[in-house]
């Protein structure tokens, strides 16, 4: 699905993004695709912003509990220190990263490494979250997932925020954030 062709003995790059609203399974897709790296005998390295602590410090982790060893980083450019030579590169929770993000993917992916980014697309207030939209714009291969709305059972692209709290930023889980369909984040309370 995710095979670019070599030329000339050449190793070619590319960006894919996987995105979606929260329990949709970005982060379970993401540690797949390592997983299958790492079996087919690829050198994966794999970061994570250091601010997501939520499931454990270093690993990233996914609402299913399925977890994968991870870096955590404060800013992207560290990625570009720490990478190497690698072949496959993953990043969870993109959107929570600096703007220099989708530039570090760049040219990672011009070194010859397969980038894959997880993160949300849209925030609470059903906004372009972070990098994202940059992210998507450069990338080769999207993947958009969706959860299932918890009100009325549809497919899911947003993620209702439960708490009443300002700012665009905050960590949480299922007690904070819920999967909703258009119509009922747009009209339920």
């Amino acid at each position: 699905m995710f095979i670019e062709p070599h030329i000339k003995g050449e190793k070619r790059g590319w960006i894919e993004v996987i995105c979606g609203s929260m329990f949709s399974g970005k982060t379970e897709e993401l540690i797949r695709r390592l997983k299958r790296a790492k079996i087919a005998n690829l050198r994966v390295e794999i970061f994570k912003p250091a601010m997501d602590t939520r499931y454990h410090e270093l690993n990233i982790v996914s609402h299913d509990e399925n977890a994968i060893q991870s870096t955590p980083i404060d800013n992207s450019q560290t990625i570009l220190l720490m990478a190497g030579e690698v072949d496959v590169i993953g990043i969870d929770e993109a959107q929570f990263f600096d703007d220099q993000l989708p530039e570090v993917c760049d040219q990672l992916a011009v070194r010859g490494a397969r980038v894959i980014v997880a993160g949300l697309d849209m925030d609470y207030a059903a906004k372009p979250f972070g990098q994202m939209p940059h992210l998507l714009a450069k990338a080769e291969y999207i993947t958009k997932l969706h959860a299932i709305c918890v009100k009325c059972g549809n497919i899911a692209n947003y993620s209702y925020r439960k708490k009443a709290r300002t700012g665009q930023i905050l960590l949480g889980e299922k007690d904070t954030y819920e999967p909703r369909c258009r119509h009922c984040y747009y009209t339920l309370p």
